[in-house]
């Protein structure tokens, strides 16, 4: 088990999942930083990093690289590459990703928070992403492999997920903190 008074949770304040993270973060004492960005409206406060124009373009990303790599067709706005630079940040700066969502039929996972998991491949992080229509954790090995009692194994992690958090998903990430964190 982990000291939670050295480990730093990083995340983006959205409703659902990030909102939960940071919530249990918060109970164990748990330091947060809470990626947002201009005309970003996050929903937690707690440890908020507002990024900068300058900071947002360090974590470039090519909209049509991730359309082609997601099998997704999304917005070409100045607000959607924002936030994916934001999730870029949150993957880049945690040693291993936890995500809350729906692994689809292709391995990506659902939604603006498959974004995050692809980079997290892409970045060679340990990935684990909680599949709420599975009830059930998987591990990034190449490719998805069931996981039971996983555990944030390093300090420094990110939380991320959907933002239609049901039950089943706020149990895992209560579980999640439990099994890993002394209080």
């Amino acid at each position: 088990m982990l000291d939670a008074n050295k480990a730093t949770l990083y995340s983006g304040a959205a409703r659902g999942s990030e909102i939960a993270f940071g919530v249990a973060a918060q109970q164990y004492g748990i330091t947060e930083v809470n990626y947002t960005f201009e005309g970003h409206a996050p929903e937690r406060t707690r440890g908020l990093r507002t990024l900068s124009l300058e900071d947002l373009a360090l974590k470039d990303v090519s909209l049509h690289y991730v359309s082609r790599l997601m099998g997704r067709t999304y917005p070409d706005e100045p607000s959607f590459q924002h936030l994916l630079q934001s999730i870029c940040w949150q993957v880049a700066s945690g040693r291993e990703v936890f995500v809350i969502g729906e692994i689809m039929s292709d391995g990506t996972v659902k939604g603006g928070t498959g974004w995050g998991a692809e980079f997290a491949k892409i970045c060679n992080k340990p990935l684990y992403v909680f599949d709420q229509a599975q009830g059930e954790w998987f591990r990034w090995d190449n490719r998805w492999v069931g996981a039971r009692n996983v555990c944030i194994s390093r300090e420094s992690f990110t939380g991320t997920g959907t933002r239609s958090l049901n039950e089943t998903g706020q149990h895992a990430i209560n579980q999640l903190f439990e099994r890993s964190f002394r209080r």
